[in-house]
């Protein structure tokens, strides 16, 4: 499931896509609240930028109605944006995005220590003694 930012302009969107009742609720004091998500900039929610996607984490923090959020958007499997305070990627719980075409720091140093590992077990494969053809004729006797 994708959301438009159209649909997001709509009041009510959240009835069909959250599954939520009402963007608008009420407090048992009788004061009301509006749901963050429907009243900021819906484009943070689904931002490439890490000080808009925290600024969204940190609006869902005072939501009342953030766990059923953030179960919805598990069921679903979301594929992306920030849903009960979590950021969303292909349908699971990311703690940040990656930045396109850049290897993570751990891809890099990954790489840089398995290419001697690699390296090593081939020369000790290459080095290790085989069993010539008179042992094998011995322990067969």
């Amino acid at each position: 499931m994708s959301v438009l930012f159209s649909e997001l302009l709509v009041p009510g969107w959240a009835d069909e896509k959250i599954g939520l009742d009402a963007v608008t609720g009420t407090y048992s004091d009788g004061s009301s609240f509006n749901l963050p998500c429907h009243t900021a900039d819906p484009e943070m929610y689904f931002s490439e930028e890490e000080l808009a996607v925290a600024e969204a984490k940190s609006l869902c923090g005072g939501c009342p109605v953030r766990a059923q959020c953030l179960e919805g958007a598990l069921s679903r499997k979301e594929p992306a944006g920030v849903w009960g305070g979590e950021l969303f990627e292909d349908g699971r719980v990311i703690s940040r995005k990656r930045k396109a075409g850049r290897p993570t720091a751990i891809e890099v140093a990954a790489r840089e220590v398995s290419a001697p590992i690699q390296t090593i077990t081939v020369q000790l494969e290459v080095a290790s003694p085989t069993s010539s053809g008179s042992e094998r004729e011995e322990s067969a006797a």
